[in-house]
C-alpha cells in the first residue's frame, strides 16, 4: 500500500514539473514614451498647455512690471517721504513681492495639474492597448523600456510589443 502511494506521488510530482516546464512565461516590453509620442492626441494636449504657460507667464510679467515700476518710484521720491509713508510704500512692495512668489508656486502647480488632468485619458488609452495586446498574444509580463521610466535593468530575450501597440491603437496599418 505504502509503495503504492509512493508511486502516486512520484506520478504526480513528475506530471507538476512537466506542466511547469511546459508554460513558458512570454515576457515582451515597451518603450512607453516612444508610444505616447505617437499619439495624436498628445499634440493638442501640449498646445493647451503652452497656452496655459502662455497666459500664465503674461500674468506673472503684468506683475513683475507693476513691482518694478512702484519700486522705481519709491526710490525717486524716497527722499521726500516721511517715515510713515516709507513705511507704508515698503510694506507694499513687499506685499507684492510675495504675492508674484506665491502666484509663480501656484501657476506651477496648476500646470502640473492640468498636465496630469490632460495627459491622463491619453495614458489610460495606452495603457488599456497595452493590456489588450499582451492578453491577445499571450504574453505573462510587459516591462517598460523607456529612459524615463526604466524598469528593465536586463532583457536576454523579449518581443518589443511597440508596432502592436500602435496597430491596435490605429496609429498604423
Amino acid at each position: 500500500m505504502r509503495k503504492l502511494i509512493a508511486a502516486c506521488i512520484l506520478i504526480l510530482l513528475f506530471s507538476v514539473v512537466n506542466l511547469s516546464a511546459q508554460t513558458k512565461q512570454k515576457i515582451g516590453h515597451i518603450n512607453s514614451e516612444e508610444l505616447l509620442q505617437a499619439m495624436p492626441q498628445r499634440d493638442s494636449v501640449k498646445a493647451k498647455i503652452e497656452a496655459l504657460a502662455k497666459t500664465l507667464d503674461t500674468q506673472l510679467k503684468a506683475m513683475e512690471a507693476e513691482l518694478q515700476t512702484k519700486y522705481t518710484e519709491y526710490m525717486s521720491k524716497e527722499k521726500e517721504y516721511t517715515d510713515l509713508i516709507k513705511q507704508t510704500k515698503q510694506k507694499e512692495l513687499s506685499e507684492l513681492q510675495t504675492r508674484i512668489q506665491e502666484f509663480q508656486q501656484n501657476a506651477q502647480d496648476e500646470l502640473q495639474k492640468k498636465q496630469n488632468e490632460f495627459l491622463s485619458p491619453i495614458i489610460d488609452k495606452a495603457k488599456k492597448a497595452i493590456e489588450d495586446v499582451a492578453k491577445e498574444n499571450g504574453y505573462t509580463y510587459i516591462f517598460d523600456s523607456s529612459q524615463s521610466v526604466g524598469s528593465v535593468l536586463y532583457s536576454d530575450k523579449g518581443d518589443d510589443i511597440l508596432v502592436l501597440v500602435k496597430k491596435k491603437l490605429g496609429l498604423i496599418k
